[in-house]
């Protein structure tokens, strides 16, 4: 759980990455580790990036759903077009576990 503190902090930064205003290196670091540290602060530096990506969203629409889920990859440049072989498929279904998979909140 966040403390009051960080969660303002944090809100304040991702709310600069949605409007697409400057963030301070420093303030990209500290937000990096804490939402390595913390799940409920990667989703919302997850969030922050789609929606920056995507300004449009409408909201309700699909990609403002799987948004609020949490899912998928916010960088479009690591989205699957398509398959090679078998192998290549094989390797999209294989289970990674990130770094803090055992982690709770």
């Amino acid at each position: 759980m966040l403390s009051p503190n960080y969660r303002l902090r944090l809100e304040s930064i991702c709310s600069k990455i949605v409007k697409g205003e400057e963030v301070l290196l420093s303030e990209m670091i500290w937000a990096d580790k804490l939402a390595r540290a913390n799940r409920s602060a990667g989703e919302m530096l997850r969030q922050a990036r789609r929606k920056s990506l995507y300004p449009d969203m409408p909201e309700g629409g699909l990609d403002d759903f799987l948004n609020k889920l949490d899912l998928g990859d916010p960088d479009p440049t690591n989205h699957r077009t398509g398959f090679k072989d078998g192998d290549d498929i094989l390797e999209w279904f294989k289970n990674d576990k990130p770094d803090d998979w055992r982690q709770r909140d």
